[in-house]
């Protein structure tokens, strides 16, 4: 995707080919910086402390975070060590697991002496793949959005209206996005578009990210309170729901940002499409009852208690939002089960949300 105009990956080699540098996005919407990342340290505080997020984008990180670990040695242990403090950082993306274990199928079979060259290179081949597999999402999600664009248009709309929630678009993967990626690939062709984004609070992903990246775009959009969502599917306002997943099951229950699960509650009620953008990679092939099986990360109640934005001064500064005493609890995902989801997008096309669905698309986990 591009800011002014120039394009730009989340994540890339930095250019002594070494070092890895990221966007910090917990400096997002007001200030853009870039972090360069030189160790398995430097590689668990960005996916752990959320400089980095987003379920395809924290799988590549975990892959350059192999090869940042390896430069401290190259032994079995040693990768057992890196493998480990990487899995720990986010217990629910299931991309994590997934870009760890392509690292140890290729890296533990080489010569100790091989492995950290071949580290960096499948690390940078599993940025590249992403990307590719994002855009091809966007393709098949945008045909979706263009028949919806036909039937407004013989009823006289001007536009699709979409809402989506959290951020799951190029600033959650590596380019491109999942969820959002059909809303820029349908902006492209030419579609009238204007996206909803849900605040998604406690940490105001898509306040503070989906409408940064919209906005550099250029693609029309409005914030609003994650409660108003069943008010403008209620009146109409609404003409297709697109989230993300950072974890689904074989049998098409979606893990995502808490309150997308109500989302969906509000979208079956009124009929209003309810779609998943997600990558092959997310797709959790070991688990079929997500409410029962998926572990829903619980991070620090301050993200509930405190919110941070950018004061008179220009300067980011931190808020107390609670009374002193009062104690709060932080769930990161709901589940939101196959029955309430119309469709997922993939990068192989779309499909009914059920093992039966998926398995059409991808035959080999039959």
């Amino acid at each position: 995707m591009k800011i002014n105009g120039k394009h730009t990956r989340t994540i890339w080699l930095a250019a002594d080919g070494q070092g890895v540098e990221i966007i910090d996005q917990t400096k997002l919407p007001h200030d853009f910086v870039v972090v360069r990342l030189d160790s398995l340290e430097d590689a668990e505080a960005a996916i752990r402390d959320m400089w980095v997020r987003g379920a395809p984008l924290i799988g590549a990180t975990a892959a350059y975070g192999v090869a940042l670990g390896l430069r401290a040695g190259t032994s079995d242990a040693r990768f057992e060590e890196v493998y480990k403090r990487l899995y720990a950082t986010r217990p629910t993306a299931v991309n994590l697991r997934w870009a760890l274990d392509e690292m140890k199928a290729l890296l533990l079979p080489l010569p100790e002496a091989d492995r950290l060259a071949a580290a960096y290179k499948r690390a940078a081949e599993i940025c590249d793949e992403d990307a590719a597999i994002c855009e091809a999402i966007g393709t098949h999600g945008a045909a979706l959005i263009a028949e919806i664009w036909k039937k407004k248009q013989a009823e006289g709309a001007k536009c699709v209206n979409v809402l989506t929630h959290c951020n799951a678009g190029w600033l959650a993967t590596v380019d491109w996005g999942t969820a959002i990626a059909p809303i820029y690939k349908a902006f492209e062709q030419g579609i009238p578009l204007h996206v909803w984004v849900d605040e998604t609070r406690p940490r105001n992903q898509g306040a503070s990210l989906t409408a940064r990246e919209l906005n550099w775009h250029g693609v029309p959009h409005t914030v609003i309170v994650d409660n108003a969502g069943g008010h403008i599917m209620q009146h109409g306002m609404v003409d297709l729901c697109i989230v993300g997943t950072d974890r689904t099951t074989a049998d098409g229950d979606v893990c995502n940002k808490i309150g997308t699960y109500l989302k969906a509650l509000a979208a079956k009620d009124n009929g209003v499409p309810f779609y998943i953008g997600l990558p092959g990679p997310t797709i959790d092939w070991t688990l079929s009852d997500g409410v029962k099986e998926i572990p829903i990360e619980e991070r620090d109640p301050t993200e509930v208690t405190h919110i941070q934005g950018r004061g008179p001064d220009g300067k980011l500064v931190s808020v107390q939002l609670t009374p002193d005493g009062s104690p709060a609890i932080n769930y990161g995902f709901d589940v939101t089960p196959a029955r309430l989801v119309t469709g997922l997008i993939t990068e192989r096309g779309v499909c009914p949300a059920s093992r039966a669905g998926l398995t059409s698309l991808y035959p080999e986990h039959r």
